[in-house]
């Protein structure tokens, strides 16, 4: 899925065997935004709406923020990272050969 051999970045080459996987990498980059986006979002909730805010707006905007933005990050890592082009990814599932 990953779009930097479409777009001419990679050449194919393989990642070092102490890289982090794609997966770790995503779940880490999701959990890092989640955060981030909660509370940029809350700050616009806060913006938009001024002294009319109550809790539930302000809890839904946040969870809003919380998600999209998490799962925006993660697709940009999938879609841009070099640990998540096929062959990384395969060379990577592959057990170690002892």
């Amino acid at each position: 899925m990953a779009l930097r051999k479409p777009l001419g970045w990679s050449e194919g080459e393989l990642m070092r065997a102490e890289a982090k996987p794609c997966s770790r990498l995503m779940r880490q980059t999701a959990a890092i935004f989640t955060f981030g986006g909660a509370l940029s979002f809350w700050v616009l909730c806060r913006l938009h709406y001024g002294p009319r805010i109550t809790i539930p707006r302000s809890l839904r905007w946040a969870s809003t923020g919380a998600v999209t933005v998490s799962a925006t990050s993660a697709l940009l890592v999938r879609l841009f990272s070099p640990e998540c082009e096929p062959q990384n990814i395969a060379a990577y599932d592959r057990p170690l050969k002892q």
